[in-house]
């Protein structure tokens, strides 16, 4: 029986090609309409794990996920990145110059706008998905209408690629974390942890903090801070934390916990080196 994997959006879509490239081709896709439906779908146990977007190398941290993963408590156990790749696509047979308007999301659209100034004849026009996009072209079977999306949309919609990799910054990289209560990460491979922590009004608390991490050799990849709803100027700090040492990383945990409130761990995991 194939693994159930929950992921944001439709078939096609960057979500899948993570999916894919984490557990492998062999896998039934859970398509989800928004990222707290893929909390809920592993909570009714529609779904045996799920691939999350976190952060981006161009636009950023997902704030909203960090927050969905506080609610939900779910352990990550694991990582991938995945190189965004945008490509115009259309039904076969056509050439970039019969092409009258591009759909696709805002955010590759944003990504790729430098390149369509070189097509003034092309009109961008916004839609809700990448993947979609490039669907409904197959489905309605539109001439003259491109879409920006992966190359593994273009492949399950039997679109042809017009041009590869048209997004402005080819470092264009997403991380996606692993939600997966069913597997086990051995001891021995953990090297990375996320935890999410509040810390007092006192002065100096944070750096106090740091300084602690920094003398037990962990390298801090990540911190995230998100307001606390009801409490005035209070902070979740959300922190990635990379080490050689698993043993070395629980003392450094013990030593500053006296100084954080409300300490969780929200996964220990193996990084991910491509």
């Amino acid at each position: 029986m194939k693994k159930k994997i929950a992921i944001q959006g439709v078939h096609g879509c960057f979500h899948e090609q993570a999916a894919r490239l984490y557990y492998g081709e062999e896998i039934e896709v859970v398509e989800c309409l928004s990222f707290e439906d893929l909390f809920v779908s592993l909570e009714q146990k529609t779904a045996d794990g799920a691939v999350m977007a976190i952060e981006n190398t161009v636009s950023g941290g997902l704030l909203p996920n960090y927050s969905l993963l506080h609610k939900y408590g779910k352990q990550i156990k694991g990582e991938i990145f995945l190189r965004i790749k945008q490509n115009l696509m259309a039904l076969p047979g056509q050439k970039i110059e019969d092409i009258r308007e591009v759909h696709s999301h805002y955010m590759a659209i944003a990504q790729t706008r430098s390149f369509f100034q070189e097509y003034p004849h092309i009109r961008l026009i916004e839609s809700d998905d990448t993947a979609k996009s490039a669907a409904d072209i197959a489905t309605k079977r539109q001439m003259h209408v491109g879409a920006i999306a992966s190359g593994l949309a273009a492949e399950l919609f039997g679109l042809e690629i017009l041009q590869e990799s048209i997004e402005t910054h080819k470092q264009n990289f997403t991380r996606f974390l692993i939600l997966d209560d069913k597997l086990n990460v051995e001891k021995r491979d953990i090297d990375k942890s996320s935890i999410c922590f509040t810390i007092p009004h006192v002065k100096g608390r944070l750096s106090q903090i740091l300084s602690i991490f920094s003398f037990y050799d962990l390298n801090l990849t990540k911190i995230q801070s998100l307001p606390i709803p009801g409490k005035e100027w209070q902070y979740f700090f959300y922190v990635d934390l990379k080490f050689e040492e698993y043993n070395r990383y629980r003392e450094a945990m013990n030593a500053v916990q006296p100084l954080m409130e409300d300490v969780k761990i929200m996964g220990e995991y193996k990084s991910y080196n491509e």
